[in-house]
């Protein structure tokens, strides 16, 4: 079974093919260029690289949301220009969801911030849970994917309350991803100092946005019978925009007068 995955829900594009048993490419590009210049000749890269046939596939995902209002827009509207063309069906993925899936397997809670600006974050809480048999399971085993909080748009402040409770609760080390830490590292640093909560940050190589593992996500909610339409795809946005925002502000204003 494969899958072509996008991911343009953030600062990053990234773009993979894969089956249920490896990535056969992945193309991740995070540096200076707007999705609308970057994604569909990732697509066509990588098809020419791999000598695919997309006719092949059995769906397509997309980090459905939340994030950048454009990004999600291009990243929808790309997967859903595929999937009519091809006519395969899409799987959403939300976007926290497939960021935690970068660190796929740990014991450990892990939290994933992008900048909502504002002091708001998109983010959530997550974790994996091994059989109570045997904790210390071989690597043949699949952990379940736990979702301990559901991707939401809420102030620094209290996703972090969240992970120090949660962190107290269950004795579970914290680890943070996406680009919204470097935005917030020092209050992140001081609260969690404060709380005596363990944790650490995801090195480079993990702690943004990659289409692998929105697709590896992916593979695990077709299984679960979680497929839609190319033409009922729609993004998941927690937020209004900010012209949204402004003309509502605007139309206030208006009926004051």
């Amino acid at each position: 079974m494969k899958i072509l995955a996008l991911d343009s829900s953030g600062l990053v594009a990234s773009v993979a093919i894969l089956d249920e048993n490896q990535v056969i490419a992945e193309y991740t590009v995070n540096y200076k260029k707007t999705h609308s210049q970057t994604l569909l000749p990732m697509v066509d890269e990588i098809v020419t690289m791999t000598g695919q046939d997309l006719s092949d596939l059995a769906a397509i995902a997309v980090a459905a949301g939340p994030g950048s209002f454009t990004g999600l827009r291009i990243g929808s509207a790309t997967a859903k220009g595929l999937g009519l063309a091809l006519e395969k069906p899409l799987v959403s993925v939300p976007t926290l969801e497939g960021l935690a899936y970068n660190l796929y397997g740990t014991d450990r809670l892990v939290c994933p911030m992008m900048d909502a600006r504002r002091q708001q974050v998109y983010t959530g809480l997550y974790t994996w849970q091994r059989g109570e048999t045997d904790p210390a399971s071989s690597m043949d085993d699949h952990p379940e994917f736990c979702i301990v909080r559901p991707q939401t748009a809420c102030p620094v402040e209290e996703i972090l309350t969240a992970c120090i409770e949660e962190a107290g609760r269950t004795g579970r080390s914290l680890i943070l991803l996406g680009d919204g830490v470097p935005v917030y590292e020092d209050l992140i640093r001081q609260r969690l100092d404060q709380a005596g909560v363990p944790y650490s940050l995801a090195p480079s190589h993990m702690n943004r946005q990659r289409a692998g593992s929105v697709g590896v996500r992916a593979l695990a909610l077709l299984a679960e019978g979680k497929e839609e339409t190319a033409a009922a795809h729609a993004p998941i946005y927690l937020r209004k925009s900010q012209a949204e925002r402004e003309l509502e502000k605007k139309r206030s204003r208006g009926s004051e007068t």
